[in-house]
């Protein structure tokens, strides 16, 4: 009996979210139908570039002349250790 009284109340929550959307699917010009989804779920906001908290590292995450790729050095480290390992001992 609980599993029948929480299917419907998942199938009676479900039919809200479902019915929201469907305004904006009947727009035919592209801009109009876009306005309308951005008005029902406005798009988040970056952070801007200036405005970092002071003591924190610094985001590089758009600086590609600071990369390092971690993976690849592990890598390295990993397959020189391997060619040290005396196999006919």
């Amino acid at each position: 009996m609980r599993l029948f009284a929480v299917l419907v109340a998942i199938c009676a929550l479900s039919q809200t979210a479902a019915a929201q959307s469907g305004e904006c699917k009947s727009i035919a010009d592209s801009s109009a139908r876009l306005a309308c989804y951005d008005k029902a779920a406005p798009p988040a906001a970056k952070p801007a570039a200036s405005a970092k908290v002071p003591g924190s590292k610094a985001d590089t995450s758009n600086d590609t002349s600071k990369y390092v790729d971690k993976i690849g050095a592990e890598d390295a480290r990993m397959n020189a250790q391997l060619k040290n390992i005396c196999r006919g001992c």
